[in-house]
């Protein structure tokens, strides 16, 4: 059985410490953010982004102790949004083209 990864945009601190960057709805609520593929990452944060590959779980169990419980799955800016595509862009379970940070191994 194969794990489904995704990638997952981080930010890398001056002592090369990485952190998950997490993004906010219009209601305030904190949210994971997850890309299924890299054009799609690309197409939203732009090629400067560093990025890493975390399985639904992982990504699900860094967030936990961040308060945040939703991960947006290839998300897209504000005024893209219409009501049917936020239920879309969920990823399912419980708190479950850039380039990818140097610090992480493949």
């Amino acid at each position: 059985m194969t794990t489904r990864t995704y990638l997952v945009p981080v930010r890398e601190s001056r002592a090369g410490t990485l952190a998950l960057q997490t993004g906010q709805l219009i209601s305030g609520e904190r949210v994971g953010l997850a890309f299924s593929s890299e054009a799609s990452l690309l197409m939203t944060l732009g090629p400067s982004q560093q990025w890493i590959r975390l399985a639904q779980g992982a990504l699900r169990e860094m967030l936990a102790p961040l308060g945040v419980i939703s991960v947006r799955l290839d998300p897209r800016p504000v005024a893209e949004l219409t009501s049917e595509s936020l239920a879309s862009e969920l990823l399912p379970g419980p708190v479950d083209a850039g380039r990818p940070a140097a610090a992480v191994a493949g």
